[in-house]
């Protein structure tokens, strides 16, 4: 299946595509003082590539923790962890991270290039075998569903950091545990949500996101007005 250019293509497309309008959706909040275009494309693609670096550690837990409940959230924890080592590898201590806004934008970046890599491999299977109407409804649900959520919940953990912008760097660290295990749990509740009664809470799971997204709105307007 990945020797098929045309199915890599649409795979693609398919993945990054529904990414993309989300990060524009998101890039709106920061009207006063856009973000440098390059190092956003750099963080996507940071985003991207952590994909990488989750998979092998995934198999891992997969290999050697028996329990389903565990299971899903050692796999929310690995992603949240990767998501924000990976954008602060490229953020940190650059002159362009100088107000608390800065957080919830960068690390929304970086999960919606996760985001973008994830959906692309999900796609990969059933456009391969000639399901392109199962790929689409497969996209148009990621695009829904997790892409949303790996938004929603690195928003949480940047908006956590980012209101803990001026604090000392003991309050940072305790802002940082918080907003992952935040993000954690909103991770690991999404996950098993969808995988009981085979999807079929998605509406419900998809609202109770959405609800979250608001909040995360809300605090993006303290956030400008701290800064």
């Amino acid at each position: 299946m990945f020797n098929d250019p045309k199915t890599l293509v649409i795979a693609f497309f398919g993945g990054v595509i529904p990414a993309l309008i989300w990060l524009f959706f998101w890039l709106r909040e920061d009207k006063k003082k856009a973000e440098p275009r390059g190092l956003l494309t750099l963080i996507f693609i940071m985003g991207m590539l952590s994909v990488i670096v989750v998979l092998p550690i995934q198999k891992f837990i997969q290999t050697h923790v028996g329990s389903n409940e565990w299971e899903l959230f050692l796999f929310a924890t690995a992603e949240e962890i990767i998501k924000f080592l990976a954008v602060i590898f490229l953020v940190h201590k650059t002159v362009h991270f100088d107000e608390p806004l800065d957080w919830p934008i960068y690390l929304i970046t970086g999960a919606l290039g996760f985001a973008a890599l994830e959906n692309m491999l999900f796609l990969i299977q059933p456009i391969s075998l000639g399901n392109s109407i199962v790929g689409l409804l497969t996209g148009q649900l990621r695009f829904l569903g997790s892409t949303l959520l790996h938004a929603v919940a690195s928003g949480t953990v940047g908006i956590s950091m980012g209101l803990a912008f001026y604090a000392s760097r003991t309050v940072k660290k305790w802002h940082l545990l918080v907003g992952l295990l935040v993000a954690t749990a909103l991770h690991t509740i999404f996950n098993f949500f969808i995988m009981r009664n085979n999807g079929s809470d998605f509406l419900k799971v998809f609202a109770f996101l959405w609800v979250i997204t608001i909040i995360i709105i809300l605090l993006f307007e303290k956030l400008r007005r701290m800064s």
